[in-house]
């Protein structure tokens, strides 16, 4: 029982066969009952015809009429004159009057009435008919109505609830078999794909099974191949930007460490190469507060400390800080923020995410060129928008820029390249202040970075 097509089959048959069961046993009893009681009224009719001519027309002829209409048939009549003198029979051999004798002649009846009614136990049923038709002639028309077109007739029927019985498991079969082939099927087959998963093996395809549940589940088993395959692709894109970033400070580090222990270098030499050094080392510093930042994101350990701050002084002193290291890019940086008023987040953090955008704008803008900073009030949230004069963005790609370690550069240029790690932060950073960040981009023409809080 460890296949699901056997337990399904299980399940449906029992619940099913239940059901069934409950239902044919239902009907069965009901339509037996009606066709008993059919022969009860009939037998009751036929009694009450042969009472009524009786009365109407009392003779010794009306009497052997009677007789004679239920002679050789399922039905026999004996009809009484007084407790004692049987009038008329039917039964030739008087077989019925003897065994019943005693039920013959201990009637004591206002109306017709069923005297015998277990078809089961006795070979008849029996009703009585009083009649009257003066004070010398009164009696009895007893009717008894054979057994054994009733047994026929509930044999039939058992006949025909066993078949529509028998054809219904047939017909379980045949569905569960159906059930098998459209729905256990895509079930192996999606268990296959996650098993090739579990071992690393993403290069899985699935048919498609329809647009209900399965197909929903086989396309979500897709589609959680195709991310985990672009994952493993990013991851390994991204420890070998990171090994590259690392392994080149590392090398500018260790290399001008030993001129600069030279005996022979002269001081603007070594002062020239400790520059340097520096240089790397404060690159190698951001690297890491990155990456840690990045493990940050993965354990959500984001703390976000907001206060009120005034937004025009505050971009001023980014303005400032930035400025330079633009200049020496060869780019221009301009804050546009007309209007002072207070902003309630953590400004380390929204320092990091603005920092984070102009970082980004400068990466990718073209010499010579302006990235605008503009900062204003809308709607009661505040704005911050960074454009950049830059190669953009293909629209293949915007929707994975946010994403951790994706990186748009494929390149591990160290004038270009990123590490994918910066925008992962800045949309982390902008939705713990409860906001959200969206880009709108054109390749060859530029980008923009709006972020609402």
């Amino acid at each position: 029982m460890n296949r699901i097509s056997i337990k399904l089959a299980a399940y449906f048959f029992i619940t099913v066969l239940i059901m069934e069961t409950s239902l044919i046993f239902y009907l069965h009893q009901n339509i037996i009952h009606a066709r008993i009681d059919e022969e009860y009224t009939r037998l009751l009719a036929n009694g009450s015809n042969h009472r009524d001519v009786l009365e109407d027309n009392y003779s010794d002829m009306t009497l052997k009429h009677i007789a004679l209409m239920e002679t050789n048939g399922e039905r026999e009549v004996v009809i009484t004159d007084g407790q004692e003198i049987i009038a008329s029979s039917s039964d030739e051999n008087n077989s019925i009057i003897k065994q019943y004798s005693s039920l013959i002649r201990d009637l004591d009846l206002d109306e017709d009435r069923i005297l015998v009614s277990d078809w089961k136990e006795s070979a008849y049923i029996i009703s009585a008919h009083p009649y009257k038709v003066d004070s010398t002639h009164s009696g009895y028309v007893v009717m008894f109505q054979s057994t054994r077109s009733i047994e026929r007739l509930v044999s039939k029927q058992n006949l025909h609830f066993g078949l529509a019985g028998g054809a219904s498991v047939i017909a379980l079969f045949i569905i569960y078999a159906a059930l098998s082939k459209f729905l256990t099927r895509p079930l192996i087959r999606m268990k296959e794909a996650t098993e090739k998963l579990s071992k690393g093996e993403f290069d899985v395809s699935l048919p498609f099974v329809g647009n209900d549940e399965l197909g929903e589940l086989s396309g979500s088993i897709q589609k959680l191949a195709s991310d985990l395959e672009r994952l493993k692709t990013e991851r390994n894109e991204f420890l070998a930007s990171i090994a590259h970033e690392l392994s080149t400070p590392l090398t500018y580090l260790i290399g001008y460490s030993k001129v600069a222990m030279r005996q022979e270098v002269d001081e603007k030499e070594r002062r020239h190469f400790l520059a340097i050094i520096a240089e790397e080392s404060d690159r190698m510093k951001d690297l890491v507060k990155n990456l840690l930042d990045l493990a940050k994101m993965d354990e959500t350990t984001f703390t976000v400390s907001k206060e009120s701050f005034w937004v025009r002084p505050f971009f001023e002193d980014l303005h400032r800080l930035v400025g330079p290291s633009y200049k020496l890019k060869k780019l221009s940086l301009d804050l546009l923020c007309d209007e002072d008023f207070q902003i309630q987040a953590d400004p380390l953090r929204l320092e990091q995410i603005v920092l984070n955008l102009l970082d980004n704008a400068s990466k990718y803008s073209e010499e010579d060129t302006t990235v605008t900073l503009n900062v204003y009030k809308k709607e009661g949230k505040t704005v911050i928008s960074v454009t950049d004069v830059g190669i953009g963005i293909p629209p293949e790609d915007i929707e994975f820029i946010f994403e951790k370690l994706y990186r748009v550069e494929k390149s591990r240029s160290r004038t270009s390249g990123g590490s994918g790690i910066g925008l992962a932060i800045v949309k982390e950073l902008v939705e713990a202040h409860g906001g959200r960040i969206q880009v709108e981009s054109s390749l060859g023409k530029g980008s923009t970075f709006t972020v609402i809080i």
